[in-house]
């Protein structure tokens, strides 16, 4: 049948020859009897996988040459799309001939490169990649039955995005190393979010336990304390005072949450700094108490010493702290 008699060429060209070929004409596809692996003393594995968000599901059958864990033939049903049949082909070729510690090691990443036409050209459109990630999963399922694991013990890593593969660690990592600051710049630079998008944030056809847009924030959350921090430690090395006013303001901020803001809060108050003027003799620092504190007759007295000689301490000992 044509690809125009049933889509628009649009639609088509996003596939790839060789996953519209295999959607019609599987190589792989059938099943294989406990029967037929004894009779060639080899043990057979089936293994089930269904994804709850489309609906496809598939079976991947294995016969493994015991004295080495040799996959010497593999076949597969497939129960959905005909992408999804695509996917399960080229999954099980890629298995035989490999040992079983090999094939688990075969990701999403391979089955879909392996359909594709043109190394650069991806195979099937985004919304299509899960089900390349299908025939991964099944791979770790069959790898755990015949070993007796279970299936997730294969992954060493938290995968974030199934469809590019792509571990939180190496997200935190790319985020901190480029300095990136939108969800189109972390999937620039990783391809996460970039292919089914369900793990850009809530609401996608698949719920993740990591999403994008909370890695980015709490990574760059991370990144603006270490900053704080990091201009705290150079007060400490006697820099203090060559600080701009925002550096200032952020060091104390820094020194006041490591050492005094907790205590502050445990009492129903906190405190914020309003300004910072230089003399010849002192800093004063001009701060707000906020919350219980502002009503507390130790505002002025051994709370304030408190505030005042940490702050001394921990990054000049001119530092002068007024409450107004």
């Amino acid at each position: 049948m044509a690809k125009n008699d049933l889509l628009g060429a649009s639609l088509w060209d996003a596939y790839s020859n060789k996953v519209t070929t295999l959607m019609n004409n599987p190589q792989h596809q059938g099943e294989i009897s406990e029967e037929e692996a004894a009779s060639r003393g080899n043990k057979l594995i089936v293994a089930d996988f269904g994804a709850e968000s489309c609906g496809d599901a598939v079976r991947l059958y294995w016969e493994i040459d015991p004295k080495d864990d040799r996959i010497v033939n593999s076949k597969f049903k497939s129960f959905g799309c005909g992408t999804a049949i695509a996917s399960s082909d080229v999954m099980t070729e890629l298995c035989i001939g490999k040992t079983v510690d090999e094939a688990v090691k075969i990701t999403n990443i391979d089955v879909e490169f392996a359909l594709r036409d043109h190394p650069d050209v991806p195979a099937v459109p985004p919304q299509k990649m899960h089900c390349s990630v299908m025939a991964y999963d099944v791979i770790k399922k069959a790898a755990g039955l015949y070993k007796g694991v279970d299936a997730s013990s294969f992954e060493e890593e938290i995968i974030v995005c199934e469809c590019a593969r792509v571990s939180l660690a190496t997200l935190k990592e790319v985020i901190r190393l480029n300095d990136l600051k939108t969800i189109e710049q972390v999937t620039d630079y990783t391809k996460a979010g970039g292919f089914c998008k369900s793990c850009i944030k809530p609401g996608g056809h698949e719920a993740r336990e990591y999403y994008l847009v909370d890695i980015l924030k709490d990574t760059r959350r991370e990144m603006d304390e270490e900053k704080m921090k990091a201009a705290a430690d150079a007060g400490i090395k006697g820099n203090f005072e060559e600080m701009t006013l925002v550096q200032q303001i952020k060091a104390i901020d820094a020194v006041i949450d490591e050492n005094v803001r907790q205590f502050l809060v445990m009492d129903g108050g906190n405190m914020e700094v309003i300004d910072i003027k230089k003399g010849d003799e002192y800093i004063d620092v001009y701060i707000r108490y906020l919350g219980a504190c502002s009503g507390c007759a130790s505002s002025t007295t051994g709370t304030l010493y408190a505030i005042e000689t940490t702050l001394k301490e921990k990054l000049s000992s001119k530092i002068r702290v007024l409450p107004i």
